[in-house]
């Protein structure tokens, strides 16, 4: 029998990640990610971890850069302007081709905007967000239970592929309350890291940590090798969830708040007689390409909910190769569509019939 705890979705981020074996976090608070911070402020200092409430966003990413050259896992997490800040460390970082675990519970933009839950925060992280050529393994996580187990995931993936790995996450999942079992959380061991600055004992030759190549052909060199390894993680850790695809002429598109929403309105149109499915990115970058190379031969139209202006939608009409029509369903300022909003775009779509 599983042992299951109610806990916040920001307090499901924390727990999880002292699983994994963080033993470093470095954050500032903000809305609506505080608890993450609280939660470590309160944990670190009884299991011998180091909680450091930095001066700043700045501050704070650049201390992880510091423990992630060092080989150890580390985060922080913030919430949209404060991963704005953090954006200079984050291209940093993977300059370094450094290991590190960011975590985004976005709110309302652009600018302060508001503190109500959010996804406008999808083409800062799913196109870089900082400066240069690189990735970041973006996890959108739909439940309490998600928060944890693709933190966990978060962890591994920035260890197995020496990358950043961002939870990008809205308001309403850091803030809701469900049942999380953390007793069953796997976690892998975490890999050996011979390039790591853990002092050479006169054993061995020093490693430096560095971002900066002078020698144009040097960067070039490195940008490609870091592009071949970003071409692994495409072919090998994209993650979905299709329901109700089978039979499906409309495709709901939707990831965390939105997808749940989504699924309550794909079942009162299935009731009438509408063939609609949902896929759900769990991965936004890598973008799950595979289940829209499949849909784009049945699907006559695509609605892509979101909590932002349409961001997503323009991974979708990519990965289909514009071959379908596509919608977007939307609310922002932190606001987010309800079922019946979803409902009544998908009874658009079928011609108006329900």
């Amino acid at each position: 029998m599983q042992n299951k705890v109610l806990m916040k979705g920001n307090e499901a981020i924390a727990e999880a990640a002292i699983i994994a074996g963080c033993r470093h976090y470095f954050g500032y608070p903000i809305t609506p990610q505080t608890e993450v911070a609280a939660y470590m402020a309160k944990k670190m200092p009884k299991i011998g971890g180091t909680f450091l409430q930095a001066e700043s966003e700045i501050a704070a990413i650049n201390m992880v850069y510091g423990v992630a050259s060092a080989g150890l896992r580390v985060m922080t997490s913030s919430s949209s302007p404060g991963i704005s800040l953090k954006s200079e460390g984050l291209s940093y970082l993977a300059g370094a081709d450094l290991p590190a675990f960011v975590v985004n519970v976005q709110r309302g933009g652009p600018g302060l905007g508001g503190i109500q839950p959010s996804q406008s925060d999808y083409f800062q992280a799913t196109k870089g967000g900082g400066h240069g050529d690189y990735r970041m393994i973006v996890l959108a996580p739909a439940s309490v239970e998600e928060m944890a187990s693709l933190t966990v995931k978060g962890f591994e993936l920035a260890d197995k592929y020496r990358m950043t790995s961002m939870i990008l996450a809205d308001g309403t999942m850091g803030q809701m309350m469900e049942p999380v079992d953390l007793e069953n959380l796997k976690v892998s061991k975490a890999p050996e890291k011979p390039w790591a600055t853990t002092g050479t004992k006169m054993q061995r030759k020093h490693n430096i940590i560095n971002s900066l190549y002078l020698k144009p052909e040097e960067l070039e060199k490195g940008n490609i090798e870091r592009y071949e390894r970003y071409k692994i993680v495409e072919e090998n850790e994209a993650m979905y969830e299709e329901y109700l695809m089978d039979d499906a002429e409309i495709c709901v598109v939707a990831f965390g708040i939105a997808a749940r929403v989504s699924k309550n309105a794909i079942n009162e149109a299935r009731s009438r007689g509408i063939k609609v499915g949902l896929i759900r990115p769990i991965t936004l970058w890598p973008f799950p390409k595979a289940p829209f190379d499949k849909a784009k031969e049945h699907i006559k139209t695509f609605i892509s909910t979101e909590l932002s202006m349409g961001q997503m939608i323009e991974d979708v009409k990519l990965a289909t190769d514009c071959k379908a029509n596509y919608v977007l369903c939307n609310r922002v300022g932190g606001m987010i569509p309800s079922p019946e909003e979803v409902l009544e775009q998908i009874i658009k779509q079928n011609g108006g019939n329900k």
